[in-house]
């Protein structure tokens, strides 16, 4: 078919009543589909039931060292937990606290914690004039809202195919002590699933703050999320990094195992400098007794080491990568002639990204809503839910059934359609 670009005005009407007949079947269908979220489906969570059976009530509830984990202590998390989580981001169980379920309540805690006590004997960001994180965009929608939760000012940096624009942040970061952190995904980005080259990683670790209180919150959260295995990206260890660079302290690492087994229930980690690890700890001392050590004893019986954590990521790629699959082959086939847009072809994470054409992503999901498809909202990926070119949809595949998602992906392409339609008519005067 002719590129819509291309078209007179009356070719796109024609077309434009063609596609709203077509939409108003798709509405007629009554659809329920939420693909707002990254969620893993049934399937997905099934493979981790062999979990449950792996305590009962004659296992002995103690840890390596002999410590009854029924009972308060190891506020950092057993030894074999710690083990597990860095053997996952490539760094080393010292550097490790476990907690709970989420890593985003570890984050949360991180900024809480600088907001009110400072870090390393600096001043309380709560008492400073300005507090300025840099958020590469498009980016995760819930770190943004955690900074703007505390009030900190957030500041676009464009992310690139090898991570944020380096110019920028070391501008920002080097010379301005107001920029007290950064957002990272540094591996499948969440949403658009690059990873950061060796050369973005050693910039970030030779950065040089003007604020000896800057950090960069670094959510490995994709550390093992590979949807084609055989092809997965590597990224250097930050942690080594940051060492060797002289910049020991400046780096949080997360991560957790909530799309590895159970979602809700799995175990989080936070991999630091010895310094940062004391000082998280003391904090921890006085808000908890301790996390659930049976369910990082459980998780450990489970998964075992990395060669365990392998083997089940595989069956989970083999789960997930049909669902991909499908949403870029049908671009590929019935978008790609039309001049309405562009999509990423992730090698891992759990999002693909559309790019449509400038002013369109609201209508877009707007229409997909009507039509009984619910997105993840339009601006999401950027603070303040702020798209500045309104262009950039995060698209969530893994939950739905495969006969759901093609209906989802059909949904979807007829929406792309006839908001580029109605924009071109509305831009284009000399047609």
């Amino acid at each position: 078919m002719k590129a819509y670009t291309e078209m007179t005005r009356n070719e796109l009407l024609e077309e434009q009543a063609l596609l709203q007949a077509e939409y108003r079947e798709l509405c007629a269908m009554d659809l329920h589909l939420d693909m707002s979220r990254g969620k893993p489906s049934a399937e997905q969570l099934d493979l981790s039931m062999p979990m449950m059976d792996v305590l009962t009530s004659k296992t002995p509830l103690k840890s390596r060292k002999g410590t009854d984990l029924r009972n308060y202590g190891v506020l950092d998390g057993i030894d074999e937990a710690k083990e597990l989580i860095a053997a996952m981001i490539d760094t080393q169980p010292e550097n490790v606290i476990v907690y709970g379920n989420a890593s985003l309540h570890i984050m949360y805690e991180a900024i809480g914690n600088a907001m009110m006590h400072g870090i390393l004997g600096s001043t309380p960001w709560v008492k400073l004039d300005s507090v300025k994180f840099l958020c590469p965009v498009p980016g995760y929608d819930r770190h943004f809202t955690i900074t703007e939760s505390f009030g900190i000012e957030m500041i676009n940096v464009p992310l690139t195919e090898t991570g944020p624009d380096m110019d920028m942040v070391e501008e920002y970061v080097n010379n301005d002590e107001s920029v007290k952190g950064i957002w990272c995904v540094p591996k499948y980005s969440n949403p658009t699933g690059i990873s950061y080259s060796d050369e973005v990683v050693q910039r970030f670790a030779n950065l040089k703050p003007a604020a000896s209180d800057f950090r960069i919150f670094w959510d490995n959260a994709y550390c093992v999320h590979h949807i084609y295995p055989e092809q997965k990206d590597e990224i250097l260890d930050i942690i080594s990094a940051c060492e060797e660079a002289g910049n020991p302290d400046m780096v949080y690492e997360f991560c957790s195992t909530s799309k590895i087994t159970f979602s809700g229930a799995g175990i989080s980690g936070m991999a630091t400098s010895p310094r940062n690890k004391e000082e998280m700890l003391k904090h921890l001392t006085v808000k908890t007794i301790g996390f659930d050590k049976i369910n990082q004893l459980r998780h450990v019986k489970f998964l075992k080491d990395m060669d365990g954590v392998e083997a089940l990521m595989a069956k989970q790629a083999a789960l997930v990568r049909p669902k991909f699959e499908l949403w870029i082959d049908r671009f590929e086939k019935e978008l790609s002639d039309l001049d309405v847009g562009s999509w990423t072809h992730p090698r891992g994470g759990y999002f693909l990204t559309y790019v449509s054409n400038e002013g369109c992503a609201k209508n877009i999901i707007e229409l997909a809503q009507q039509a009984g498809v619910v997105m993840t909202g339009a601006g999401a990926p950027y603070p303040y839910k702020k798209d500045p070119r309104d262009t950039v949809i995060r698209i969530a595949p893994t939950l739905p059934p495969m006969d759901e998602l093609d209906q989802a992906c059909t949904v979807f392409i007829t929406c792309v359609k006839l908001a580029s339609i109605k924009k071109l008519l509305e831009n284009a005067t000399n047609l």
